[in-house]
């Protein structure tokens, strides 16, 4: 699609500055931002400064209010005129989105400054990121209280007891079904919680077996809200071979979690903990 010159030549201009004098210049208009990860979507929102907000991803879903943005696609499947569309001055990600490099590429080539910030999934990864979006967004003191105010909902969460073996089971339906295992987001998330990853002896995801669910046996399983739902409830998860045999299926300890909630290390990571702690150390079946 054909840009528009002006934006084309404000951009160059603002190249040949000085630094210094670009970003004053760049200080007098608040940017337009267009979020394509919905971690970043919520930090700007919990900073105050959603009104900036012009466009995000799908994956942006809180608050509530955030899906009332236009949407400019899945952020693995982000096109460069959906993005340009909402004229933005500033494109915020980070580099466990999914957006491809070349995607990337277009929108600054139209010049659109675009930032995308290294993501760890960790207490201290969600404490850097809230801090270098504030420092982008020009607030960083508001991204210190920020992370106070998430350093105290950590330290209010309670560990679950006796370390239960928790199985995280990604669902879309009963024929895709794959297992967490060892580096993935959701496994430090049952470790932090106080619980153990139940699949053991790989990385990353794969398919779901009865075989491993029955060297696995784990006491708790865990899915996305999503997940549950797509394979009909309870009843559906226990149709898949080999669940019911597990302790968790004897029990029928089933717990779910809202997924950007569970996985997004977001400024709600505190509750996010407390709330997996609170459902895996429940000795009562959930479904």
């Amino acid at each position: 699609m054909p840009f528009p010159m002006n934006r084309i030549l404000r951009a160059a201009l603002l190249l040949m500055l000085p630094p210094g004098l670009a970003l004053a210049v760049r200080a007098q208009h608040p940017p337009r931002i267009v979020s394509l990860d919905g971690t970043v979507s919520e930090i700007i929102y919990e900073l105050g400064l959603a009104s900036r907000l012009v466009g995000v991803d799908v994956t942006s879903t809180y608050p509530e209010s955030l899906q009332k943005l236009p949407r400019v696609g899945h952020n693995r499947n982000i096109g460069t005129e959906g993005v340009l569309a909402q004229r933005p001055t500033l494109v915020l990600t980070t580099d466990q989105a999914g957006v491809k490099s070349p995607v990337l590429d277009q929108i600054r080539q139209a010049g659109v400054e675009v930032v995308s910030y290294k993501q760890e999934f960790s207490a201290a990864g969600a404490r850097q990121l809230i801090s270098e979006v504030a420092k982008t967004c020009r607030v960083p003191a508001k991204g210190e209280a920020l992370i106070k105010r998430m350093d105290a909902d950590l330290a209010q969460v309670k560990k679950a007891s006796g370390q239960p073996k928790v199985l995280f089971i990604y669902a879309r339906g009963a024929g895709t079904l794959f297992v967490a295992g060892s580096g993935t987001p959701v496994e430090t998330m049952i470790e932090l919680a106080g619980g153990r990853n139940a699949a053991t002896g790989f990385a990353d995801f794969k398919p779901l077996t009865a075989e491993a669910l029955v060297v696995a046996n784990p006491d708790v399983i865990l899915l996305f809200d999503s997940g549950l739902e797509s394979l009909s409830g309870a009843g559906g998860l226990l149709g898949i071979p080999g669940i019911a045999q597990t302790q968790a299926g004897k029990d029928r300890r089933f717990i779910t979690m809202d997924g950007h909630l569970l996985t997004g290390f977001t400024p709600r990571l505190g509750k996010a903990l407390a709330e997996l702690a609170r459902k895996i150390g429940s000795k009562e079946g959930s479904f």
